[in-house]
């Protein structure tokens, strides 16, 4: 995996060569081993190179054999040795043993269409010199960033958004519709991101550069049948094991060492079985724990570990570490984040680089296509009180649902039913399966100042994201619905972006995902949703097609989200929190930056510091609000002053 960067001049100039050097030195940590440099007439390509396949010829930007196409390329094209076997036979030759050269020779061979015949995971751009054209692509679930914008008809594109603001001349301003959003979803709707003017090329799209103009297209989206044809338990099972055993197989392909992630899990353990059908020697395998009983999960992962007999490692994350990394963890992130989640894993990168590893599988992706979240289960026991309001007994399960949020246990059924949205009108919105999260999250918005709420206007995300919906949607079986929202949305803009590709490329390390795989994507979106969630038991059909590779107590164990200390990491009660988290809340600071309601905020800092903002609502309008000002203070005021890896 690597950092990429570029310049398309549309001005009869020449791009700028050491605008381009800086561009890729922000994005050194993506790859730290080396960098390289094209710059010909109006075009310039960067490359900061991790070298994991063809490690001797691999360099980049590289051009094919007339040097009519250039590329500079961040990913991996997993099936490139059968590409390549398919590309020589129509007689195309190669020069190296790299999947950047199998790109160049399918771009030669199929244009554009080539993405199509890709499994991997990506983003790349060709400079084609015989059309003066630039084609960038974007893989299907969007596991790799990229990001665009045209500058005063110079056209900019980088793995990292940080790389674009370095751009002489080019705005930092934040986009208060994004920022809303995100206190709405999690993440921003695509191609729109937190900084006004800098898009992102949204996950299963191209794009062609040229004269100033862009043009977007679509190749690929998830999609969900109107009818489930009958299908067979065993035949399923069958099926999706075999397609995960090759999905595994083929991210098991470098010429470095690869480890796994093992969080104790179901999925990660999945991923760690098939991982061994294929190792000789002892598995490297890595871990988080905490020194909060509530989110540590070492006990399980401690009986994978015997279970597989991996040589494991773990790091344990202090909520003092937390709030120590805050502020490199949202220089990577480069947006707001309303959870700390990202945090620990930004600390689990480290640990896997310092043990001489830069590609880890994971086992991200198997929640959102085989229905393995809470909010499906969710949805599922609201629908059913739906059928009853009135009934006293059919909330009772939301509560016992989330056996970690204390406040719901001693709720009535009346609060119970206004929290959880079970009305009519809830009943029958396209967005049911997420009312209760995006409005929980949407009460941090509160702490907004005037002055915001009247540039925001009454803005209502909702609506934008309703008009991204696909035709068919409304067709969809509920669970489908719920999966495409989370599938196409949160999964590459927060899932695989800020606690995925961000803090993994913080270190250098590369993820590899085999759910991810488009083949098993699509199968799974044709599962009926009765083999996906038997009753309450979530990813029923996994669970089978696993059968005993991995222990009885990990297949039947509640699944527990990943969650990390938060309020209480930045705002701890004994008094010792970090210095910048006091002058980034301060009244004054609060004021200067004017997103927020100093003295709301003020109030809220109160009550964490003592111990009274425990609330999942409060937790997260605290690391919304911290986070914000922290993007705000490195981006806007002080290019990089507060990130440890920055280049100010």
């Amino acid at each position: 995996m690597c950092g990429v960067a570029g310049i398309l001049e549309s001005k009869g100039s020449s791009a700028d060569r050491d605008a381009l050097r800086t561009m890729i030195d922000l994005v050194q940590h993506r790859g730290p081993d080396e960098s390289g440099i094209y710059a010909h007439g109006p075009v310039g390509l960067a490359h900061a190179r991790l070298s994991i396949i063809d490690l001797a010829t691999g360099q980049q930007p590289m051009h094919n054999a007339d040097r009519s196409l250039t590329i500079t390329f961040n990913g991996e094209i997993f099936n490139y040795i059968e590409l390549r076997k398919s590309l020589e036979s129509r007689g195309h030759r190669f020069a190296t043993t790299s999947d950047t050269e199998v790109i160049l020779h399918a771009y030669e061979d199929k244009g554009p269409d080539c993405v199509r015949d890709f499994n991997g995971q990506w983003s790349f751009a060709i400079w084609d010199e015989g059309k003066q054209e630039l084609f960038i692509s974007r893989d299907r679930l969007g596991v790799r960033p990229l990001f665009y914008r045209m500058h005063e008809g110079t056209f900019l594109f980088a793995s990292e958004m940080k790389s674009i603001l370095s751009y002489p001349g080019v705005p930092r301003t934040l986009d208060l519709k994004a920022l809303d959003q995100i206190l709405t979803f999690w993440f921003c709707l695509p191609p729109r991101t937190i900084f006004e003017g800098i898009q992102e090329l949204p996950p299963g799209h191209s794009m062609k550069v040229s004269q100033g103009e862009v043009h977007l297209q679509r190749y690929w989206q998830p999609s969900y049948p109107t009818h489930f044809a009958p299908m067979n338990e065993e035949h399923c099972a069958q099926h999706l094991l075999e397609l995960l055993v090759d999905a595994t197989r083929l991210r098991l392909r470098a010429d470095v060492p690869v480890g796994a992630y093992l969080s104790g899990g179901l999925d990660s353990s999945v991923t760690t079985a098939l991982i061994k059908n294929f190792t000789t020697t002892p598995l490297k395998t890595f871990s988080v724990v905490f020194d909060v009983p509530e989110f540590d999960e070492r006990t399980s992962q401690d009986e994978m570990v015997r279970h597989l007999d991996t040589r494991h490692q773990h790091i344990e994350c202090s909520t003092s570490d937390i709030g120590r990394i805050f502020p490199d963890v949202v220089w990577h992130t480069e947006k707001p984040i309303i959870r700390t989640a990202p945090s620990p894993l930004y600390m689990l990168s480290q640990l896997v680089r310092e043990n001489g590893y830069k590609v880890v599988l994971t086992g991200e992706g198997a929640d959102e296509i085989l229905g393995g979240y809470d909010i499906f289960k969710e949805a599922k026991v609201r629908r059913f009180w739906g059928q009853s309001p009135r009934s006293r007994l059919r909330p009772l399960l939301l509560a016992k649902l989330y056996p970690y949020m204390g406040n719901l246990q001693k709720q009535t059924p009346a609060y119970l039913q206004a929290f959880f949205h079970v009305s009519p009108a809830d009943l029958s919105s396209p967005f049911f399966s997420h009312l209760p999260r995006w409005k929980l999250t949407a009460k941090s918005k509160l702490f907004y100042s005037a002055q915001t709420r009247a540039a925001l206007n009454g803005y209502d995300p909702c609506e934008e994201l309703l008009a991204m919906l696909p035709a068919e949607f409304s067709k969809w079986q509920p669970l489908c619905q719920a999966q495409y929202l989370e599938t196409s949305f949160l999964l590459p803009g927060y899932i695989l972006s800020s606690q995925g590709d961000r803090m993994a490329m913080s270190h250098g390390i590369e993820g590899r995902f085999p759910f991810l795989d488009h083949r098993v994507v699509d199968f799974a979106a044709t599962i009926p949703p009765r083999l996906k969630m038997k009753g309450m038991n979530e990813k029923y059909i996994l669970k089978k097609a696993i059968g005993d590779r991995v222990p009885d107590s990990i297949r039947r164990r509640p699944k527990q989200p990943y969650r990390a200390p938060d309020s209480a990491s930045v705002l701890p009660t004994n008094g010792s929190e970090p210095p910048y988290v006091s002058e980034l809340l301060s009244e004054k600071h609060l004021d200067q930056t004017g997103i927020f309601n100093s003295r709301s905020v003020t109030e809220l800092v109160r009550k964490s510091r003592s111990g009274q903002a425990i609330g999942v609502k409060d937790n997260m309008a605290v690391i919304g609000i911290l986070s914000t000002q922290l993007v705000n203070e490195q981006f806007i005021t002080h290019f990089g002053r507060l990130g440890t890896h920055a280049h100010a």
